[in-house]
């Protein structure tokens, strides 16, 4: 899968959505200015997330145009201007809607992170389900040396991922981190070279496609559900009595007592 994205020739905000098969890739192409986030492209990435919410697919991939940057985070000429109302009303509750959409959607997702991830840039990759990281990616939250604090989910998300401690070393000192460390950190799920992020991004889709897509997205939802303080017992009792209702339980079944590969349709 090619993960490599050429920015727009104009340097306009621009976020689409193609289909590469089962697999939605979504592409904030804002290259020259590191894909820094405004507004208007936070409204143009949920317009995208509707659409794809809405479809069969079956995988998200979040993926940025450029070589330098995943994304550095916030607009800073943006938000800069925001007065303390409008920071409450509109900016942080504008990044929380999309990016608790994001993370809510049923399909599992996936942030390619190729280059630096700072800010908002880093919550938009915790929103996501997994992280996949090039070799060079580095990852951290500065905003308190810009005198604010992380407002779109980074305090809560970057701490059920790397825990509280590793959270506020990050927060407190603004440490880069480095796509090693970050690894065995758990904040990035693999790394690979630049030049095979793309084959390690393949392998992923790969194995989750793999799995029944009921199962897999029913499976996400309990793991949030569960991060959440909701009683597993119970959940996975209606999940599995959901799943076994399908044809593809049937399917794989079947197929466990052939010895032969399942077909799923996701039905």
């Amino acid at each position: 899968m090619n993960t490599s994205h050429p920015s727009s020739d104009a340097g306009q905000i621009t976020v689409t959505h193609t289909r590469d098969g089962r697999v939605a890739i979504v592409l904030i192409d804002r290259a020259r200015k590191l894909n820094a986030l405004t507004l208007e492209l936070l409204d143009d990435l949920y317009s995208e997330l509707r659409t794809i919410d809405h479809s069969d697919t079956q995988i998200v991939l979040i993926a940025t145009a450029g070589e330098k940057a995943f994304c550095v985070g916030a607009d800073i000429a943006q938000f800069s201007r925001f007065n303390p109302a409008q920071m409450w009303r509109r900016w942080i509750s504008e990044g929380h809607r999309v990016f608790n959409y994001l993370a809510q959607l049923r399909q599992p997702t996936i942030a390619v992170v190729d280059g630096i991830a700072f800010g908002g840039g880093l919550e938009l990759a915790l929103a996501c389900d997994l992280r996949i990281g090039a070799s060079t990616a580095r990852l951290g939250l500065p905003e308190t040396g810009l005198g604010t604090i992380p407002g779109w989910g980074g305090t809560e998300r970057l701490t059920h991922v790397v825990g509280a401690a590793r959270a506020k070393e990050m927060i407190f000192t603004r440490r880069q981190v480095p796509s090693d460390v970050a690894l065995d950190w758990g904040l990035l799920n693999a790394v690979s070279e630049r030049s095979a992020l793309g084959d390690t991004v393949a392998e992923f889709i790969d194995r989750i496609l793999e799995g029944a897509p009921a199962a897999v997205q029913v499976s996400k939802q309990l793991v949030d559900a569960a991060a959440a303080g909701a009683p597993s017992a119970i959940l996975e009792a209606l999940g599995s009595g959901f799943a076994a209702g399908t044809d593809d339980f049937t399917a794989g079944v079947t197929a466990f007592r052939n010895k032969t590969t399942p077909a799923f349709t996701g039905t």
